[in-house]
């Protein structure tokens, strides 16, 4: 058997753009994108799932401001309720590019670089001892350093969705 002319015919043959398919074989369809075997159900579930925590707290942040406005740290720049309201935008945004499969990889790691940006509010809600001007025990001691925690939690949520979604060939 003549694999050679085989090969040779097999690579004359145009493709839909017009390209022989041993042309469309070189570097650029290397490039292109195929989704993640892992990005079945269960990541398209912790993707979305992602997206409606960010997003719920995105539009919290509207909301109630005042829920957010006593932990936000005083050597920010600023008034409290803009850094409020700049931080739900953020988390809006993020929980849009979770949210869209074509985003979710970006979206996934700017997800964790909000959660780990908000951290040091948590931090001065602790140091400050709770968040004052809420009704209790949210304005506790111990809510505000048990909340320190539940922030590593997120951070790898946010990257497991951001690896789930890496594009493979």
């Amino acid at each position: 058997m003549d694999t050679d002319r085989i090969a040779s015919e097999s690579s004359a043959v145009p493709s839909i753009n017009g390209a022989s398919q041993a042309a469309n074989s070189g570097p650029a369809a290397l490039a292109e994108e195929q989704p993640a075997p892992n990005e079945g159900l269960a990541g398209r579930a912790l993707a979305l799932g992602l997206a409606a925590v960010l997003g719920f707290a995105g539009v919290a942040h509207f909301v109630r401001p005042q829920f957010f406005d006593p932990i936000v740290p005083d050597w920010m720049p600023g008034s409290a309720r803009t850094t409020t309201y700049v931080s739900g935008v953020v988390e809006l945004a993020a929980a849009v590019l979770v949210a869209n499969p074509r985003t979710r990889r970006f979206g996934g790691w700017f997800a964790a670089a909000t959660f780990i940006g908000v951290f040091p509010a948590n931090v001065q809600s602790a140091l400050d001892g709770g968040m004052s001007g809420l009704e209790p025990p949210l304005d506790s001691p111990v809510v505000a350093w048990a909340r320190l925690p539940l922030q590593f939690p997120l951070i790898a949520w946010a990257i497991a969705v951001a690896r789930g979604s890496r594009r493979h060939n």
